[in-house]
C-alpha cells in the first residue's frame, strides 16, 4: 500500500516510539519483508516507521582481494573499497527497497549525531536507487519523547552530506589501513607455523594499536621504576578520650631513622604546635558527556564502559534518559530543567533535597565543551528501581541512577568540607595530622558517589598537650605508577583524539577480544602478546603506535566535515601515509614475527587452559545443581 511517509529510525524501539507519540488513533505492526514496522495514521496521512540496526552498509573490498594468501597485503593500498550489505543487514536492505516504491517521502529518525548522518546517507542510497525521486527529510532529536519526536518532525532539516563523508572516509582508511598490516602481520607469523588457532589473526588498527600502547607504555613504565625504602615514624596519640595519628617522614636512612626512634619511644607526652582548620567549597560535578560518564560508570558501578553504553542506548531508546553520545557540558537555554527536577521531587532519597532546590532556586553547573548537536546526558522521565529492574535488569538500574543523581548534582549547592591539620612535636621532631569532616553536604545529599571518608581529628590549640599511647617505626617502598584503570585510559584517548565518543570504548574491547590485554580490578594489564607487538613495533616503525597519528587523522577528517577538505584528498593523503609504515614494517617483518612466535603459543595455551577450567567448574555445578534437584524431587 502506499504511505505518505516512511519513518527509517535506528533501531526498533524508537521507530516504535515514533508510531506511539505520532499516530492519533493508535498504530498496528506489520511486517515488511520479514522486518517488523508501524503503520498510523498522522495528520491525516497513512504513515509506517521502521528500525534498522545502526549501519546496513560497509566498505570491503572486490572479492578477488578477500584471498589472503594470493594477494601480497601491500595492494590494499591500490585498490578502492566498495559498497556491500552489511552480515545481517541483507533483510533491512530489502525492506528498504520495497518501501522505496510505496511513498513519495522519507524521513530519516537515525541518531541525531555524525554516525548517524552516515546511516541515513546509507538508507539514501538504497532507497534512491530504485526511487529517484523520493523526497528525504531529516529530523534531530535527543531524546525518545513525546515532546521532543513531535518538535523533531515539526522542524526537518537538510540531511548533512559533509558529516556523511567523514563517516565514510574513516571507514575507508579504517579498513584499507587495519587489513593490510592486519595480513602482514598474521601472515609473517603463519608461514612460521605458529600456534595461532584457526579463525584467529594478529589483528592491527590505526585506533585500537594506539590505545593498545598506551596500556603497555605504561607497564613499562611500571618496570623501570626503582623502588625505593624509606621510614615513616607514627605516633598513637590520646586526648580527652579521643584517640588520631601522627606522623612523619624519616627519609631513606635507615640507621638515622632508628636512631630517632630509639630516642623517642619511651616519651609518653606530645605538644601541639599548630592546628589549623579551613572550611572549603566542593563544587558539584559539571553536566554528563559520553566519555565523563563511562568512566564514572567504570570507577563507581564497576561496569565497562562499552556495556555501560550500550545499557544507556537502551534506556535512551525507551525514552528514560536522553542521547548517550554527546561531547556537551553546558545545558542550552531550551532545555527546562525545573520541569526536568520537578519529576524528582517524590523520588528515592532525593525528592526532599530536589523539592527544596525547586523551592529556593539554583544555577546549573556547566562546563566548556559544547557540540552543538545535543546536551548532556540527563533523565528525561522518572523511574524506580523495582520498575527498571523487573524490565532491563539491575545494571539498567545502577546507570540510570547515575545519570538522575547527577543530573540533580548538577543543580545543586556546594558541598562544605573542613581540612584539618594538626602539627605535634615530640621531644623536638615534628608530626602531623591531617583530617577531613562534612560541614554541609550539599550535593553529596544526592550523589554518595564522590562524597570523601570523614576522618575527623580532635579540635585543638597550640600549647594542648597531648598523651602518646604508642610510637612504631615502619619501613615502607615507593610504589609505581599503577596500571592504566580505563577511566584513565578513556581520558588519554579523548586527549590525543584516538577515536569519537561513540568508538572509543569499541576499542578497548577490540584490544581485550584480541588477547592484548585485560583489564583486572578496573586496571588494563597487557597480556605477553600485546606487550611483545607493541614493543616490536616500537622497534621498527614507532608511527605506528603512537596515538599522535592517530590524531592526526581524526584532526583531518574533521576538516570534512566542515567542507574544508575534500574527502577522497584526505583519504589519499592518509593512504599515502600509512603505506610508508608499511613499507618499513615489511622490510623487517621477519624480526617482528621472531619476536611474536613464542607469546603467540603461550597466551593462547593460557587461554585454553582457562576455558577448560571454567568448562569444568560448570559441569561441576551442573552436576550439583541436579543432584540437589534429584535430592528435592525425592524428598517429595
Amino acid at each position: 500500500m502506499p504511505y505518505d511517509a516512511v519513518i527509517v529510525a535506528e533501531k526498533p524501539a524508537v521507530a516504535l516510539a515514533f508510531a506511539r507519540y505520532l499516530a492519533e488513533t493508535g498504530y498496528k505492526t506489520v511486517y515488511v519483508d520479514g522486518v517488523k514496522a508501524f503503520l498510523f495514521r498522522y495528520k491525516g496521512g497513512d504513515y509506517l516507521s521502521i528500525g534498522l540496526v545502526g549501519h546496513v552498509l560497509d566498505f570491503d573490498f572486490p572479492r578477488e582481494y578477500n584471498k589472503w594468501d594470493s594477494v601480497e597485503p601491500k595492494q590494499l593500498f591500490f585498490v578502492n573499497p566498495i559498497w556491500v550489505v552489511r552480515e545481517g543487514s541483507y533483510k533491512y536492505v530489502k525492506a528498504l527497497k520495497t518501501l522505496a516504491n510505496q511513498t513519495s517521502t522519507v524521513i530519516l529518525a537515525l541518531d541525531a549525531d555524525v554516525e548517524g548522518e552516515g546511516i541515513a546517507f546509507e538508507v539514501i542510497k538504497i532507497m534512491s536507487q530504485v526511487n529517484p525521486s523520493l523526497e528525504f527529510k531529516r529530523v534531530w532529536f535527543s531524546a525518545v519523547t513525546k515532546s521532543d519526536i513531535l518538535a523533531a518532525v515539526n522542524k526537518p532539516r537538510a540531511p548533512n552530506e559533509l558529516w556523511a563523508k567523514k563517516v565514510f572516509a574513516r571507514m575507508m582508511l579504517d579498513l584499507t589501513i587495519g587489513a593490510s598490516f592486519t595480513r602482514l602481520l598474521t601472515l609473517s607469523v603463519q608461514r612460521r607455523k605458529s600456534q595461532l588457532p584457526s579463525g584467529k589473526f594478529l589483528s592491527y588498527g590505526p585506533c585500537q594499536t594506539p590505545v593498545l600502547y598506551l596500556v603497555v607504555k605504561r607497564e613499562l613504565e611500571r618496570e623501570q621504576y626503582k623502588k625505593k625504602k624509606y621510614y615513616v615514624l607514627i605516633a598513637e596519640l590520646e586526648v580527652d578520650g579521643e584517640i588520631f595519628s601522627a606522623s612523619v617522614n624519616l627519609g631513606e636512612d635507615k640507621e638515622k631513622a632508628i636512631k630517632i626512634y630509639e630516642k623517642l619511644k619511651e616519651v609518653k607526652h606530645a605538644a601541639v604546635t599548630s592546628a589549623e582548620a579551613v572550611i572549603v567549597d566542593v563544587n558539584p560535578p559539571i553536566p554528563l558527556n559520553t566519555i565523563d560518564f563511562e568512566s564514572r560508570a567504570s570507577s563507581f558501578l564497576n561496569i565497562r564502559p562499552k556495556e555501560a553504553l550500550a545499557i544507556a542506548e537502551k534506556l535512551y531508546q525507551y525514552g528514560y534518559i536522553s542521547y548517550p553520545r554527546t561531547e556537551t557540558t553546558i545545558y542550552p537555554p531550551t532545555l527546562n530543567l525545573n520541569t526536568l527536577a520537578s519529576m524528582f521531587t517524590n523520588w528515592e532519597d532525593a525528592g526532599w533535597y530536589v523539592s527544596k532546590l525547586l523551592t529556593k532556586g539554583f544555577t546549573p553547573t556547566h562546563g566548556r565543551e559544547d557540540d552543538k548537536a545535543h546536551p548532556p546526558i540527563h533523565p528525561t522521565r522518572a523511574a524506580t528501581r523495582t520498575q527498571l529492574e523487573r524490565h532491563m535488569g539491575s545494571k539498567a538500574w545502577l546507570i540510570y541512577e547515575l545519570v538522575a543523581r547527577h543530573f540533580i548534582a548538577t543543580l545543586s549547592e556546594k558541598a562544605q568540607v573542613e581540612r584539618q591539620k594538626i602539627l605535634v612535636s615530640l621531644a623536638g621532631v615534628e608530626l602531623q595530622a591531617e583530617g577531613r569532616r562534612i560541614v554541609y553536604p550539599g550535593f553529596y545529599y544526592v550523589y554518595p558517589y564522590a562524597k570523601p571518608e570523614e576522618k575527623p581529628l580532635p579540635y585543638l590549640v597550640e600549647g594542648d598537650v597531648l598523651d602518646v599511647r604508642n610510637i612504631k617505626l615502619e619501613e615502607r617502598t615507593t610504589q609505581p605508577p599503577p596500571y592504566l584503570s580505563e577511566s584513565e585510559l578513556l581520558a588519554l584517548m579523548k586527549r590525543y583524539g584516538i577515536g569519537t565518543d561513540a568508538t572509543m570504548q569499541d576499542h578497548i574491547h577490540t584490544n581485550i577480544e584480541r588477547k592484548y590485554f585485560v583489564v583486572r580490578q578496573k586496571r588494563c594489564i597487557p597480556t605477553p602478546l600485546g606487550r611483545t607487538l607493541i614493543v616490536s613495533l616500537l622497534e621498527v616503525e614507532p608511527r605506528l603506535v603512537l596515538p599522535e597519528i592517530r590524531g592526526r587523522m581524526e584532526a583531518q577528517l574533521a576538516r570534512i566535515a566542515t567542507g574544508e577538505r575534500d574527502s577522497s584528498e584526505v583519504v589519499d593523503e592518509m593512504k599515502q601515509l600509512f603505506l610508508e609504515y608499511y613499507e618499513n614494517l615489511a622490510s623487517k617483518i621477519d624480526y617482528v614475527s621472531e619476536k611474536l612466535l613464542p607469546v603467540i603459543a603461550e597466551v593462547y595455551r593460557q587461554a585454553s587452559e582457562d576455558k577448560s577450567r571454567k568448562n569444568s567448574r560448570n559441569r561441576t555445578n551442573h552436576r550439583r545443581t541436579f543432584s540437589r534437584y534429584l535430592r528435592k524431587k525425592g524428598q517429595k
